[in-house]
């Protein structure tokens, strides 16, 4: 339904441009859509900042004298790939950052000569980015940009929240550092005062959020690099472990080809096995990434590594869940 509206608004804010008569009913039968469903597009389009003058007696449309998008010095491939980037991110972020990432676009799109918009249409739809699955977020979800409000005017936020594996949520009060997104979905890293120290929450497990009158100082000295370190994704565990893996053939080539982390070493076997070597904070997330392949995959280090995945595969088996 928003794909469709926004290729609705790629052919309604030029047509707003042309001045010319009869848009609505113009614009009604071109989608197949009623009349009302193309004013409603026109309301939208005002809001996105497009001011538009619609009168119902002459069928007149324009967007005022003020109201063109400045041009965008792009050529043909640099305006596909930024319009294929930008379309498929609104499918990797999802809510909250989807609906603006499609507005945007559209816009962008429609600063592009008919000839540049029409090459990259077509070219558009004959390369597709798939993206990994992520949370599934309430589009009127308002804790990302009650985040990031709070996060620039430097106030404290008060949060329930349910950590993973944990039966009941907890309560602290955080200064808010830094968003980030990894992946599959957004944290918000900062200080802690339950936990007395900085630490990083998924957005999706936040259950309530009230920001606070009490305002906080020492962001302008976090550095989110130093802080997640050699984490293997988002929450460092404040001990480094050398981790050696041995990937079988079967695999190998697939996994040596990406870097999955800073301090990655790649080595091969006779065998066509691959050795992958890293120097990781904490074994929890990296856990669950070795255990994604299964019997593809022999632990040979460290010992502490390879006696939590066998207690995993244990519990796997007895159906008993294991504390971490």
């Amino acid at each position: 339904m928003i794909r469709k509206r926004f290729r609705r608004m790629l052919r309604i804010l030029p047509a707003l441009r042309s001045g010319r008569a009869n848009i609505v009913n113009e614009l009604a039968a071109f989608f197949n859509v009623s009349r009302r469903t193309v004013r409603r597009d026109l309301r939208q389009a005002r809001e996105d900042c497009t001011p538009n003058y619609y009168d119902p007696n002459t069928g007149l449309c324009d967007t005022g004298q003020d109201s063109d998008i400045p041009a965008i010095n792009l050529n043909r491939p640099e305006a596909m790939l930024l319009l294929l980037l930008a379309y498929r991110a609104a499918d990797c972020f999802g809510a909250p950052l989807r609906d603006s990432t499609l507005r945007a676009a559209s816009k962008v799109e429609n600063t592009l000569s008919a000839e540049t918009r029409q090459f990259c249409q077509a070219y558009m739809r004959t390369v597709t980015i798939k993206t990994g699955p992520h949370p599934h977020l309430d589009p009127g979800d308002r804790t990302f940009w009650r985040l990031v409000d709070a996060v620039r005017r430097q106030r404290m936020v008060n949060i329930r929240y349910r950590p993973e594996l944990a039966q009941s949520d907890v309560l602290t009060d955080l200064s808010p550092y830094h968003l980030v997104y990894d992946e599959r979905a957004w944290h918000v890293i900062g200080r802690s005062s339950l936990h007395n120290s900085t630490c990083t929450f998924k957005l999706s497990r936040i259950k309530e959020l009230g920001v606070l009158s009490k305002f906080f100082a020492g962001a302008e000295d976090f550095d989110v690099n130093e802080y997640l370190g050699k984490a293997w994704s988002m929450v460092p565990e404040g001990k480094l472990y050398d981790v050696k893996l041995r990937f079988l053939p079967e695999v190998a080539p697939d996994v040596s080809e990406i870097q999955w982390h800073g301090t990655q070493r790649v080595s091969f076997d006779a065998d066509g096995s691959a050795i992958l070597e890293f120097c990781v904070d904490g074994l929890s997330e990296i856990t669950w990434w070795i255990m994604s392949y299964g019997d593809k995959v022999q632990v040979l280090g460290p010992k502490v590594l390879c006696q939590r995945i066998i207690e995993i595969a244990r519990n796997m088996i007895s159906g008993e869940s294991m504390p971490f």
